[in-house]
């Protein structure tokens, strides 16, 4: 089908968005082919219109004004396996960037897989996933990839990235830091352990299983889709609690003497978690925003505190983009005037300036 064919203008973009949020695109496009991505970047640059590449949605704040650009909806489907060619006995999934990063995960551990069980539940797709080096319940995506297949839209060729050279570190990468906006990801290769032990470290989801317990990669999934559920961070149709970006702002990494000034400020001492960084460490965001007066199921117009968890910002109905931003920046000033710690918004903003 020729790409003029493939174009659409003035697409609503709230539907594509787990939020429910959003103006439309200016210049609307599905790839489904990796063509499509070739094709849409040639067209934009020649026509010196901007490119954003959406996904599944689920991190992601379009404003209230739409975006005045070209929209690239990848869309590409399909996964195969093959063993590692190194011996190792694991196995390698090459996964499509579109394919649904739920039921991805799901075929992982019904495969007796691990490598991802923790990551079940989590909305969007495959291609955002090393984009934000997603992690959850004591695991990375990081710590699975291969490769990164995408098209480089600096030099309009295609690049296979190896793990090492995207730069992952908590929920960064190359991807969306020094080279944000820079390549739209096609396909990520994922290096599994067949029969492999799930990830068990997570204090949550050592509680869920009695002491000693030897569960499988599937049990471990089931129970962190529980846990995300009780949270309200799992997509269910009808839920209100559901209609967020998810985690709203980044797990903050502090000094230790930072960390112990919390406690004597708030007079409680702040749950912590050892960072990669020597003498720092990780203080749930969650938590710090409920020290600066903040709670789960507040009101604030259209736009709320989920009722199971202070860190998803939702939609209540009818919530513009700019209420929930002001959400936002309200608990971010809140948090820095009481604790001296500036929270970092974890979804991508589009159109806002």
């Amino acid at each position: 089908m020729a790409f003029e064919n493939l174009l659409e203008e003035n697409r609503p973009l709230a539907p594509f968005t787990t939020l429910g949020i959003g103006g439309p695109a200016r210049w609307f496009m599905e790839a489904t082919a990796e063509e499509h991505v070739a094709e849409a970047a040639a067209w934009a640059r020649d026509k010196g219109v901007r490119l954003f590449v959406l996904g599944g949605g689920s991190n992601l704040v379009v404003s209230d004004d739409g975006f005045d650009g070209l929209m690239l909806h990848v869309a590409l489907r399909g996964i195969e396996t093959a063993d590692a060619a190194d011996g190792s006995g694991q196995r390698i999934y090459r996964a499509a960037a579109g394919e649904d990063w739920e039921q991805f995960v799901q075929r992982s551990v019904e495969e007796n897989c691990a490598g991802l069980e923790c990551l079940a539940g989590i909305p969007g797709t495959v291609g955002g996933t090393p984009v934000q080096n997603v992690g959850a319940y004591g695991q990375e995506v990081s710590s699975t990839i291969e490769h990164v297949r995408a098209f480089d839209l600096a030099t309009h060729e295609w690049a296979e990235l190896a793990a090492w050279e995207c730069r992952f570190a908590y929920r960064r990468s190359r991807f969306n830091t020094a080279h944000r906006g820079r390549f739209v990801v096609t396909r990520v290769d994922y290096r599994l352990t067949p029969g492999g032990s799930p990830n068990l470290t997570y204090a949550d989801l050592q509680r869920a299983f009695d002491p000693g317990a030897q569960p499988s990669v599937a049990e471990v999934a089931e129970a962190v889709r529980r846990i995300r559920q009780a949270k309200g961070m799992l997509l269910v149709e009808g839920d209100a609690d559901c209609r967020s970006a998810g985690s709203f702002f980044k797990n903050p990494v502090i000094t230790e003497d930072h960390a112990a000034r919390v406690a004597e400020i708030s007079g409680k001492q702040p749950p912590q978690y050892p960072a990669a960084e020597r003498g720092r460490v990780k203080i749930p965001a969650a938590w710090l925003i409920e020290q600066a007066g903040f709670r789960k199921g507040d009101a604030f117009g259209n736009a709320g505190i989920s009722s199971r968890h202070t860190l998803a910002l939702i939609n209540r109905g009818g919530a513009t983009a700019g209420e929930i931003i002001s959400l936002a920046e309200k608990i971010q000033n809140a948090v820095r005037e009481r604790l001296g710690i500036r929270l970092e918004m974890e979804p991508v903003l589009v159109g806002f300036r």
